[in-house]
């Protein structure tokens, strides 16, 4: 296969995850092996004519740049290049210059001609190795994580850098590079060491000119992919808005058409949303109100309030004109008068059976709430819990980051600290509560009651007094099963999607073998 076939197919494998960033590292394979060029390739390590040399052998000049610190920047003084003026591209940019004092410039590392090559020494251990060609003059300083290369005659800056980029895009400086906290470093040393294989310089020339053409190639479907995405994210937002103002079976409909490429994220948020306005299920006036809902459950807080079982606060309804609209047969309630928030058991640990189940927040997997496992209470490497749940009790997250990982369960066990367990009562299905805890509504009221810094979290009196949306039970439960038969739609275009981004990677990499292939 050529290169030429090779791009007249890209559709098939346009879906492909990070499939232009693949066509870039593929097109520098090439170049380096001799294959961009040459159709007859004899499959031998080196092409007839290559010879491999290292960097400090064909460089007339490698120096590292000076530091200078933020209490030297001044308006407008001296430009001092840093590691952001390196794309990943191999190009230099000029975003967010830094400006240092003149008196703080050193002469000998401030100024960079063109064809000079500047090498980023010191990063991340994702970006150390970011290298870029200069492309004129400029009198600017660089900083000491930055290194200048400055070649001999006979060889050919872009073709080093081409092949310097290559070798951070594939990992290797990350392998070799020195690590410490938060940074990596490739030295001057190591720098001059590595090896690179250089054709004539004729050939050198030849092969930047064939890589130019094809990365500006790339550039064109990278932007064609990103103007496709952008109107599929135009056509989703107005297929999610159409069926937020009406949804009927033909505006549900188009949620799942491919040519609007809904997100399954999205559709999940836009369903719950839905869900807890009253919009996905007709209203049915025989199922009596929620307010005599309310009442029954007052009572049952008082029999509870006796028997010391409840920790919540006398039933509060809320104003409608500072909520969603919801239905007239509905009431806004906060969270603490309908469930025992944070309800459990207490074991003794002689008292925990061998064969009983451990959650934590691992285990239930985000966005679906599917449990991904179950472990065992004594497999666990911290078993200092000795706080259980029932089935049928709800259980979610209080950390910021997990607040949509909640599940209801099917059998008792035991939870981690991070994990809060909600028992409902009677007049509220544990199905219906969880929807409404996963939905968007609830997880922002979250996020704006969290605290802390590292891990913020919902407090418990915070989460009791979240507004929570009551319909009357039966339509409660039919809520529940409208939202389980479109969850499932959308765990099946998840799954298409998912068979389908796999199909796409597999021919990407059948087609970048067949090419790479001796």
């Amino acid at each position: 296969m050529t290169f030429e076939t090779f791009f007249d197919k890209f559709d098939q494998f346009a879906d492909a995850p990070n499939v232009v960033a693949k066509l870039r590292e593929l097109v520098l394979k090439l170049a380096f092996t001799g294959k961009l060029l040459r159709k007859n390739s004899t499959g031998s390590e080196l092409p007839e004519g290559w010879a491999v040399q290292s960097i400090g052998a064909i460089a007339h000049l490698i120096t590292p740049g000076f530091a200078c610190s933020r209490n030297h920047q001044v308006e407008n003084g001296h430009v001092h290049l840093r590691t952001h003026n390196i794309s990943t591209l191999g190009t230099l940019n000029f975003d967010l210059l830094v400006r240092v004092a003149p008196q703080m410039v050193d002469l000998q590392r401030s100024s960079i001609k063109a064809g000079d090559i500047l090498f980023n020494n010191t990063n991340s251990q994702e970006l150390v190795g970011k290298t870029c060609l200069v492309d004129c003059d400029y009198e600017f300083g660089f900083s000491n994580h930055i290194t200048r290369i400055r070649l001999k005659e006979g060889f050919y800056p872009n073709f080093v850098v081409f092949y310097l980029t290559l070798l951070r895009n594939n990992g290797y400086f990350s392998r070799i590079c020195t690590r410490w906290i938060n940074q990596a470093a490739v030295n001057t040393d190591t720098l001059k060491l590595q090896k690179i294989p250089l054709p004539p310089l004729a050939e050198q020339r030849r092969i930047v000119a064939k890589v130019d053409e094809l990365m500006a190639l790339c550039d064109r479907l990278e932007a064609q992919l990103q103007a496709r995405d952008t109107q599929q994210a135009a056509l989703a937002r107005a297929a999610l808005a159409r069926f937020a103002d009406a949804p009927t079976p033909a505006n549900l409909e188009l949620l799942f058409h491919p040519a609007f490429a809904v997100a399954p994220a999205d559709l999940r948020k836009s369903i719950l949303t839905l869900a807890m306005q009253g919009k996905l299920v007709e209203q049915d006036s025989s199922d009596g109100s929620a307010l005599q809902l309310l009442s029954a459950i007052e009572d049952n807080i008082n029999i509870l309030r006796q028997k010391k079982e409840f920790r919540g606060s006398p039933i509060e309804p809320l104003e409608r004109k500072n909520m969603l609209r919801i239905p007239i047969n509905w009431e806004w309630v906060r969270l603490g008068n309908i469930v025992d928030y944070g309800s459990s058991d207490k074991y003794d640990s002689s008292d925990i059976p061998a064969d009983a189940w451990l959650l934590d927040l691992e285990d239930i997997e985000k966005d679906t709430s599917r449990l991904l496992r179950r472990k065992l209470f004594q497999d666990s490497p911290s078993k200092s819990t000795k706080t259980a749940f029932r089935a049928g009790d709800v259980l979610y997250g209080k950390l910021r980051p997990y607040l949509n990982k909640v599940i209801v369960a099917d059998q008792p066990g035991y939870f981690t600290t991070e994990i809060v367990p909600i028992r409902a009562f009677g007049y509220i299905d544990s199905a219906y509560l969880c929807y409404a805890l996963k939905c968007p509504n609830f997880i922002d009221y979250a996020n704006t009651k969290s605290y802390g810094m590292n891990l913020p979290r919902l407090g418990t009196e915070d989460a009791r007094r979240a507004p929570f949306p009551l319909p009357p039970l039966a339509e409660q439960r039919r809520i529940v099963a409208k939202v389980d038969e479109l969850m499932a739609l959308v765990d099946q275009l998840e799954a298409q999607l998912a068979t389908a981004r796999t199909r796409a990677s597999q021919l990407l990499d059948a087609v970048i073998a067949e090419l790479t292939a001796p």
